[in-house]
């Protein structure tokens, strides 16, 4: 028992053999009693939850749910939650941005939501935010000169595509025309970039590509720092066409004159 010690929804998933995800139901149902420590962040007291349950003396007799939505969770294989049977005990109800927005923070992992999909990935590596870090600079420097009032946000920051589909792009371009005003962001980016990591890549090449194509992002950037590419896309009559395609020297882009991306240095020590 562990007394009155406050619990992450992991540690009580666990203690209880639920899964996070019923936990988070449970909190946003007001089932289970929680403590609220900042934004989508709650914590729990094990005794409290058991008593609220009815099951004080019998924790192993809490049953698990079937969640109302799909869940996905990074995994060696791809299409681990692509089809789930009909006995897996996963539904094929979307979920909405208003139930995503209910949700808990979950301490090492980024939540995002892609066509009603609940994605689950690991929080960056310092190599990743390395990357990430080099190529926000280069961006800053150039819209500041081109789009004064532009601005290129980094990741943790939600971007609302639609009620199905909420992301957090590593790095996004905003114009000028086109300011942040809401959280989550619901302007749409003139250019979106994803940095790919084992546990992201497929998700950032696919999910993250065919979100940001449905919602009419004109560029999306791919950056694979494990390989030392960036590949450029154009949205062109709905779809994304490569444009630039490099894995070293000097990167130029026909659509941002003047911008030049020397990839020795982005990838360096990476």
């Amino acid at each position: 028992m562990t007394g009155n010690k406050l619990l992450t929804a992991q540690e009580l998933a666990s203690i209880l053999g639920l899964s996070v995800d019923t936990i988070w139901r449970y909190t946003r149902d007001q089932r289970i009693p929680h403590i609220e420590i900042g934004p989508r962040q709650y914590r729990y007291v094990e005794a409290e939850v058991l008593r609220s349950l009815g099951r004080y003396r019998t924790p192993d007799a809490v049953c698990e749910e079937p969640a109302p939505y799909t869940s996905c969770d990074p995994s060696p294989d791809p299409d681990a939650n692509a089809n789930p049977s009909p006995d897996s005990g996963v539904s094929f109800g979307k979920m909405t941005h208003a139930e995503f927005a209910k949700l808990p923070a979950e301490t090492g992992y980024i939540l995002q939501l892609i066509d009603g999909l609940l994605v689950r990935e690991p929080t960056p590596t310092y190599r990743h935010q390395r990357v990430s870090r080099r190529l926000q600079q280069i961006l800053i420097a150039y819209f500041e000169k081109t789009d004064p009032h532009g601005e290129v946000f980094d990741a943790p920051l939600d971007v609302y595509l639609n009620d199905y589909t909420v992301v957090q792009p590593d790095l996004f371009y905003l114009p000028g025309a086109r300011p942040a005003q809401n959280d989550p962001v619901d302007s749409l980016p003139e250019l979106a970039i994803e940095i790919l990591s084992p546990a992201t890549a497929r998700t950032d090449r696919i999910r993250k590509l065919n979100s940001y194509q449905k919602a009419g992002v004109p560029h999306y950037w791919i950056v694979d720092p494990g390989d030392g590419l960036i590949e450029c896309y154009r949205l062109e009559n709905d779809h994304y066409v490569a444009i630039v395609r490099a894995a070293e020297g000097l990167l130029a882009h026909p659509d941002f004159p003047g911008l030049t991306l020397d990839l020795q240095t982005l990838f360096a020590e990476v």
